[in-house]
């Protein structure tokens, strides 16, 4: 089943600040929060539709992160903890964009950090392991594993633009069967980069520090 993988950009503080807030909330927050449950309840509604059980209710798992807990047992939890907070984070994040549709995501991505090392590209500039590191760093509790998805990564926009200078410094000794895909990832890392340096040197407000991916099947 084709995958699909998008992406966002959003402060990770905003991100983590409504996990284990519970009732600690400012207005806009609980603003969000009302969006958040209603997209949960739409997502629920969405998942009955396709007789899709995973043991934890979508809105039963964000009022769980609010809570700050991610308790629940069961074979499929980490599913529902993980559609919660992706909803968490795109009440906090730009308007999402699509990095590209892939049969196995995970086969390709770890192929392709394959074929970058080859060329010499540094370890921390390779792609699979964030677009799989799970949940942002600095939460205040673990969340389970969902081994069926959906997926969360994370880069942080400061490391964009060199990420993409290193693909396009070997792209024309790649592999052919890579350079298509890695021409669309370059020049999407590169679009966040401008818009990010522009940002942080126009906009008094703008905090935003991090790339969210979201893979979903």
């Amino acid at each position: 089943m084709s995958r699909i993988i998008s992406y966002s950009t959003a402060d990770k503080a905003d991100v983590l600040a409504f996990l284990g807030a519970a009732e600690d909330l400012t207005a806009d927050q609980r603003r969000r929060l009302g969006i958040m449950r209603e997209r949960a309840r739409q997502r629920q509604r969405d998942l009955d539709g396709q007789d899709i059980d995973l043991g934890l209710s979508i809105p039963d798992a964000l009022e769980h992160l609010v809570a700050g807990h991610a308790s629940a047992q069961g074979d499929y939890v980490a599913g529902a903890y993980h559609h919660a907070l992706q909803l968490v984070i795109d009440c906090n994040a730009s308007d999402p964009s699509d990095l590209g549709v892939y049969s196995k995501p995970a086969t390709f991505f770890g192929l392709l950090d394959d074929e970058l090392r080859r060329l010499g590209v540094a370890p921390d500039l390779l792609l699979y392991d964030h677009l799989f590191s799970g949940p942002p760093a600095g939460m205040p509790f673990s969340l389970p594993y969902p081994v069926d998805g959906p997926h969360i990564g994370t880069l942080p926009l400061s490391r964009t633009k060199p990420m993409a200078d290193a693909y396009r410094a070997v792209l024309d000794r790649m592999d052919e069967d890579f350079r298509y895909e890695v021409r669309q990832v370059i020049e999407k890392l590169e679009f966040e980069h401008e818009e990010w340096e522009y940002a942080t040197k126009n906009i008094d407000w703008y905090t935003q520090d991090t790339l969210f991916f979201s893979i979903t099947g």
